[in-house]
């Protein structure tokens, strides 16, 4: 999510997809924000005991800055992170992740067995391309002018437009499309839309969207046309597919601002009202796509062990909720719980990785890895 001084209410606005929260009351949604690992659920991995082998053959990612790694570096936009602070833990430095090292589909990729980083779409290569490709963006959201406000942003339809030409590239690769069509329904896929739908458009001054629709309106808006995208996935192969819901967006350190240091409670509820409505998009399209796996991805409603302080960022942030581009950050970075106004740290998202991937080996990958335990403390 990446945001400006101009967006979201009196301009607190943007996010990425921010990740995975909702409840409704200050202090106790603030509290479930952070709780869900419990110790005796985490899942661990033996150093030694890594997969040999990618329990899929590939993963395809479609979402915001939650996950982009890179998509926008080039693009004429405030959405961007390819500047220090940004990556300060990351073994490369700066490379476009809104965070300060990786992000939650980074883990995910390490913990399902895939020895190198999922690329980018923007500089995907030939030879990686069958293994998966990142199309995620900051500031994109499932409307195509969500986040235009920010500049260049890659919406849900565009990203799924990049993946019909991966698609295609493939079946030119594998000389078959019948080949490829194996090959793709065989991928894990995560969506993670919608966050930005809100933080920078319809809370947004930028955008008429509030004044068009009630927040009922628009939620079901928004579900009719994520359900239609989703189909759109599957007829490019895709028959895994994670999605998650929208976060708590009040509980965000860039959105309490507004509200003192509480969470913004009519802002959970939008989210809820969204969420509520997505759960049943899920279902019809289980049944009704029998072929295919859809689910829910758990929220990072975690406690996240040494992680304390819950409500600052970690970094010294502008006006419009970013890290100022080469200053001094906290010391102690694996204390917070989030990086910049809007994204999680680090730790963060390995905790929330840890319970997505709970959360797919049991479903959409039929059975739990065999390179990970249950740690019961």
């Amino acid at each position: 999510m990446a945001r400006n001084s101009t967006a979201v209410i009196s301009g607190f606005g943007i996010l990425v997809c921010v990740m995975f929260f909702f409840l409704s009351d200050g202090r106790k949604n603030l509290q479930w924000l952070i709780q869900g690992f419990q110790p005796d659920s985490l899942l661990l991995l033996k150093e030694n005991q890594f997969s040999r082998k990618p329990q899929v053959p590939c993963y395809f990612i479609f979402g915001d800055s939650l996950v982009d790694n890179g998509n926008n570096n080039h693009l004429q936009t405030s959405a961007k992170a390819n500047f220090a602070p940004y990556g300060i833990d990351f073994p490369r430095g700066p490379t476009g992740r809104f965070s300060n090292g990786r992000t939650y589909v980074d883990f995910l990729a390490e913990f399902l067995g895939f020895k190198r980083r999922i690329p980018p779409f923007a500089t995907a290569r030939e030879e990686s391309i069958l293994t998966g490709v990142n199309y995620g963006s900051g500031g994109a959201g499932i409307l195509d002018m969500t986040g235009q406000s920010l500049g260049e942003v890659i919406s849900l339809n565009k990203q799924l437009r990049n993946h019909r030409s991966i698609v295609n590239r493939i079946a030119n690769k594998l000389r078959s499309k019948e080949l490829a069509d194996r090959h793709l329904n065989r991928c894990l896929y995560t969506v993670g839309m919608g966050n930005n739908d809100y933080l920078n458009n319809y809370l947004s001054s930028n955008y008429p969207t509030s004044q068009l629709y009630t927040p009922e309106q628009y939620a079901t808006l928004l579900v009719q046309k994520f359900s239609h995208q989703l189909k759109k996935l599957y007829k490019l192969g895709a028959r895994k597919i994670g999605v998650s819901e929208v976060g708590l967006l009040g509980c965000l350190p860039g959105v309490m601002g507004i509200n003192g240091s509480a969470c913004v409670g009519f802002i959970n509820d939008y989210a809820e009202l969204f969420n509520s409505r997505l759960g049943p998009v899920i279902d019809g399209l289980n049944a009704n796509l029998t072929d295919a796996t859809f689910i829910l991805l758990p929220p990072g409603n975690s406690t996240v062990p040494g992680v304390t302080i819950l409500n600052a960022p970690c970094c010294n942030v502008t006006s419009s909720g970013e890290c100022y581009p080469n200053q001094m950050t906290c010391k102690n970075r694996t204390s917070y719980y989030f990086w910049d106004a809007f994204h999680p740290t680090e730790q963060v998202y390995k905790s929330a990785a840890l319970n997505v991937y709970n959360v797919i080996s049991t479903s959409i990958l039929k059975e739990k890895a065999r390179t990970w335990r249950i740690f019961d403390q």
